[in-house]
Formats: structure tokens, C-alpha cells, sequence
């Protein structure tokens, strides 16, 4: 049996804490920006609700949060981006999206886009930070995934999803080919670099529902 969550939407059509993903969810389709968090007890959750969103931002709500001092001591470079997707089902309601590790700041989200999977999340968002740090002149700052078959795509230059395209989920195929046709005509110059979860805890960019 699954073990109770709560959700907290501090940006969304109505915000509060909810006890169902479902009702959370609603709250967040289709909202620009919307910051929300799951968390283990509703205690936490109120709590957190009545805080700030970018005092949780990233941070594993299920053990001992890792803070940047700690990511810092381990030798995680504070000055990067880290990179993560949700899907709900597989496939599912797709999104990812990038945050800057040493702020916390949210500085993309892209979905949810219908009938995606979580690998072709990471990969397009790997690609969407790529090609933002490019226009933004930074071609070394680092870029974090906990992805391994996302990081090989982009080594690969190709997106080896296996899902079947079904006229819904046009758009997510579309992006796809716009990426590799970005990897085909760019060179790589920023590090792209294995979050390893289970030292440092949750990727900064994680959206909290695990």
C-alpha cells in the first residue's frame, strides 16, 4: 500500500496543501511558474506551506536534506545547472525542467506535454540548458542529470526513445527532432555531469513526487 503524501502548491490556480496528486495536480496544469512539493507528513507540509517555496526547492523531503554546503564539501560545483523530468505513467503527462544549484532558482520548466516518458524529459531538458547557457555565453558551466540514458543520448547525439509517435504526442517528437538537429550543428563545450543521488540526495531540480 502506498504511504500517505501531501502536496503543497504555493503557486498555482489555488494554493494549500492537498492530499491527493490529483487534486494538487489541477492546480498546477496549465499555470505558469507553478511552484509546489510533496512531503511525507502533514505537519511538514503545513509548515513548509506557510514558508517560503525556495526554502524547499530541490531538497529530499523523505531523508536528510543535503544542503549546498554539503553538495559543495563533496565537490558538486554550486555555479551549474541541474536538470530533471516527471512523467506521470510511462508513458504520461510529461515536463522537466532546469534550476541553478547555488540559488535554487527555477530557470526553466517546459509541460506537462501528453504521452511522454521520463528519459525523453532528461534528454530534452539537457538539451534546453545546453542551448540556453550557449545564448547566455556561458559554455562551461556545468550541467547535472541524474540520468545515465540521458547523458549517453546526448554523448550519442540522438534520442534512442522506443516510443511509438500516436499523433498526441506530436509536439514531444517535434522537440525531439529540433534537439538532434541542435546536437548535429553544435559543439558541446559544458560539462554535463552525473548527479549521484544516492550520496548527495535528491538532484536540485527534482519535482518531489517520488
Amino acid at each position: 500500500m502506498a504511504k500517505q503524501k501531501y502536496y503543497v502548491v504555493w503557486e498555482g490556480h489555488s494554493t494549500g496543501v492537498f492530499s491527493k496528486w490529483e487534486d494538487a495536480k489541477r492546480q498546477i496544469d496549465g499555470f505558469p511558474g507553478a511552484k509546489y512539493k510533496s512531503f511525507a507528513a502533514r505537519d511538514e507540509a503545513l509548515k513548509a506551506y506557510q514558508g517560503s517555496y525556495w526554502a524547499y526547492a530541490g531538497k529530499n523531503t523523505k531523508t536528510v536534506t543535503k544542503s549546498p554546503a554539503q553538495w559543495e564539501s563533496v565537490g558538486v560545483n554550486l555555479n551549474s545547472l541541474a536538470v530533471d523530468a516527471a512523467c506521470s505513467g510511462n508513458p504520461g503527462d510529461m515536463e522537466y525542467r532546469g534550476v541553478h544549484i547555488a540559488t535554487g532558482k527555477e530557470l526553466f520548466r517546459v509541460g506537462p506535454l501528453a504521452e511522454g516518458t521520463n528519459n525523453i524529459g532528461e534528454f530534452l531538458a539537457i538539451v534546453h540548458a545546453l542551448a540556453m547557457l550557449q545564448r547566455e555565453g556561458k559554455p562551461s558551466m556545468p550541467i547535472y542529470s541524474d540520468s545515465r540514458n540521458a547523458i549517453l543520448w546526448i554523448k550519442g547525439k540522438i534520442c534512442k526513445t522506443k516510443l511509438e509517435r500516436t499523433g498526441r504526442n506530436d509536439v514531444i517528437f517535434e522537440m525531439i527532432d529540433r534537439a538532434e538537429k541542435w546536437l548535429s550543428i553544435n559543439k558541446v563545450t559544458n560539462p554535463i555531469l552525473k548527479w549521484e543521488t544516492k550520496e548527495w540526495g535528491e538532484i536540485p531540480a527534482d519535482f518531489g513526487r517520488k
